[in-house]
C-alpha cells in the first residue's frame, strides 16, 4: 500500500476522534446551524491565510474562534434570537470570504477551491498529520475537562446554573473547540461537509447508546468506520473522498435507523 494511503486513513481518524465526542455535544444541544455558521466562515479564513501566506488550517481556527467570540458577545445582547444571528454571522462571513477570495486570486494566487470545500485527504502528508495530532491531542484533554458539565447543561441548563457550573464560560470553551475541530477537517472532508461528520457519527451512536459518555465513546467508532469505508470506496471506485465519507456516515445512520429500529 503506498505511503499516501496509509497517511489519509491516519488523518481521517484523527478526525473521527474528535468529531464522534463533540459531535455528540452538537447533536444534545441542537448546535448544528452553529457548526455551519463556522463551516462557512472558513471560507474567509482560508482566503486571509493564503493572502499572508500562512497555513490555511491557522486562518481557518482563527477566524473559528472569532466568530465564536462574536457570536457569545452578540447573544448577551438578548435583542435577537440565536438562530437569526447565526444566519447574519453565516452568510456575512461567507460573503466577504467569497470577496477576499476573488481579491486574492487576481492577485496571481493559485488557489484550488475544490479541496477546501471538499477535502484533500489523499493530499495529506507527513506534517500535516503532525498539526492534526497535535490539535486533536488540546482538544479533546480540554473537551474531558468540561464534558461532565456539557452533560449537565444538556439536561437542564438553568438547573446547572443552580449548582454553580459556568454556564457561559463553559458554551464558550465549547464553541472554540468547535473552531478548532473544524480547522482540523479541512483537509480530511472540507469546509461544506465537516457539519455532516459532527452530526451523522452522534445521531448513529445515539441509536445505541444509552448513557451520554457511551454515546460519546460509540459515535468514535461510528466515525472511524465512515473514514475507513469512505476512503475505501474512495480507492476502489475513484470516488471522491470526503463526499464518500459523510455517504459512508449516512448509509450506517440509515442501516443501524432500520435495524435497531426494528430489533
Amino acid at each position: 500500500m503506498d505511503s499516501f494511503i496509509y497517511y489519509a486513513l491516519a488523518a481521517g481518524i484523527a478526525l473521527a476522534l474528535v468529531v464522534g465526542p463533540l459531535g455528540s455535544v452538537v447533536v444534545w444541544r441542537r448546535m448544528a446551524y452553529f457548526g455551519d455558521t463556522l463551516a462557512h466562515a472558513a471560507l474567509l479564513g482560508v482566503a486571509l491565510a493564503i493572502a499572508a501566506e500562512q497555513l490555511p488550517m491557522f486562518g481557518v481556527g482563527l477566524i473559528g474562534v472569532l466568530m465564536a467570540a462574536l457570536l457569545f458577545w452578540l447573544e448577551k445582547q438578548r435583542d435577537l434570537s440565536t438562530d437569526t444571528l447565526l444566519g447574519i454571522l453565516s452568510h456575512s462571513a461567507l460573503a466577504l470570504g467569497l470577496i477576499v477570495l476573488s481579491v486574492v486570486q487576481a492577485q496571481g494566487f493559485n488557489i484550488n477551491l475544490m479541496s477546501y470545500l471538499f477535502g484533500d485527504l489523499l493530499a495529506v502528508g507527513p506534517s500535516d498529520l503532525v498539526l492534526m495530532y497535535a490539535s486533536v491531542v488540546i482538544i479533546l484533554l480540554v473537551f474531558s475537562q468540561i464534558l461532565s458539565p456539557l452533560i449537565s447543561m444538556s439536561v437542564n441548563e438553568e438547573l446547572a446554573r443552580i449548582d454553580g457550573i459556568a454556564v457561559e464560560k463553559i458554551r464558550f470553551i465549547f464553541m472554540v473547540l468547535l473552531a478548532l475541530v473544524i480547522a482540523v477537517a479541512l483537509k480530511v472532508v472540507g469546509i461544506l461537509l465537516i457539519t455532516a461528520l459532527l452530526i451523522i457519527p452522534a445521531a448513529t451512536a445515539r441509536l445505541y447508546s444509552k448513557s451520554p459518555k457511551q454515546m460519546v465513546l460509540v459515535s468514535v467508532f461510528m466515525a472511524i468506520a465512515a473514514v475507513v469505508s469512505g476512503l475505501l470506496a474512495s480507492l476502489n471506485w475513484d470516488f471522491p473522498t470526503g463526499p464518500a465519507i459523510v455517504v459512508s456516515a449516512s448509509c450506517l445512520f440509515f442501516v443501524s435507523r432500520i435495524f435497531v429500529r426494528n430489533g
